[in-house]
């Protein structure tokens, strides 16, 4: 089986046909699937056929699947943790109006990388649509390996060696949750290069975005000032599009090779139900790994409870 790939910009993006992945797939296969991620860094995949449990059987080609927070006394919403809510739906699935969880979804719209604020990130994000609204909610991807390849030699002798910062309730601030430098500091973060090797591929790339909060021994404004200009220049219009979803779309993308945001829709009027598997990055841990259950045991108040599960 061979797949059919259709470039969506020169060096990024591909719209990928050819293959049945709601069916096992054979290794010859799974290798091209992967080696079109390696080459692409996203990949869309149209009309799937696919349902939860095939979502999460082909996402496994990539890896070890994180798991949604377990709540307390409360079932996952699709029966399965390996599923992670992306849309605008309770745990009945209906719209949802809580304060807290509309704020707390406002930080998606802000370009990001997924759990760049965990010691060991995301890899692969694969995100399955259910429901669309009928206007907006596409999904826009930058291409952050030609992003630094196109850097003048003066801002990648800058970078090159740098270490940020990453906080979850940094970005959740920068859209305007009310939540004090002081929390933020108390709570989880993590620090990663500002600029790594992507293993697929070879090719350097930028480790930017809204999670980013400082530069590792670089003064806080100086720092901030330096990730607000990576991130503008990352996202340019040459490195840059976007999805317009429908019914059965899965798009993967690479987190470690570009970032992400969703786009606005009618958000208290229109459902969106989205389903996202997330591959941790290698070294894979054993399967009590349960991260994120921890992260959201305490929340800071404006942005409590998260959305369902």
């Amino acid at each position: 089986m061979s797949l059919t790939i259709k470039p969506i910009l020169p060096r990024f993006g591909a719209e990928v046909s050819g293959v049945d992945i709601s069916q096992p797939l054979d290794a010859a296969t799974q290798a091209q699937v992967i080696g079109a991620m390696n080459d692409w860094g996203v990949c869309v995949y149209r009309n799937t056929g696919l349902d939860n449990e095939s979502h999460i059987a082909f996402s496994r080609i990539f890896g070890h699947l994180e798991k949604a927070p377990a709540r307390a006394g409360a079932l996952p919403r699709h029966g399965h943790r390996e599923l992670f809510d992306a849309g605008n739906l309770d745990a009945n699935g209906e719209i949802n109006r809580d304060p807290s969880a509309i704020q707390y979804r406002k930080g998606d719209r802000l370009w990001h990388t997924d759990s760049s604020f965990m010691p060991l990130r995301s890899a692969y994000s694969l995100l399955l649509a259910y429901k669309v609204p009928s206007k907006g909610g596409e999904t826009w991807f930058a291409d952050t390996r030609s992003a630094y390849e196109d850097l003048p030699q003066s801002m990648k002798d800058r970078i090159d060696g740098r270490t940020g910062e990453h906080s979850l309730w940094w970005s959740r601030k920068l859209a305007g949750a009310d939540i004090s430098e002081e929390e933020i500091d108390s709570r989880l973060k993590a620090q990663h290069p500002l600029v790594h090797v992507h293993a697929g591929s070879g090719r350097k790339t930028l480790y930017v975005a809204a999670h980013l909060r400082d530069i590792v021994g670089m003064d806080r404004e100086e720092g901030r000032k330096l990730i607000r200009e990576l991130i503008e220049w990352a996202t340019q219009p040459q490195y840059v599009f976007s999805v317009k979803w429908n019914a059965g779309d899965l798009v993967i993308w690479d987190n470690l090779a570009s970032m992400h945001r969703g786009g606005e829709f009618d958000y208290l009027n229109e459902k969106r139900d989205m389903r996202r598997t997330t591959v941790r990055e290698a070294p894979a841990p054993d399967e009590a790994d349960d991260p994120f259950s921890d992260l959201f045991k305490t929340m800071p108040a404006p942005v409590s409870p998260a959305p369902a599960a």
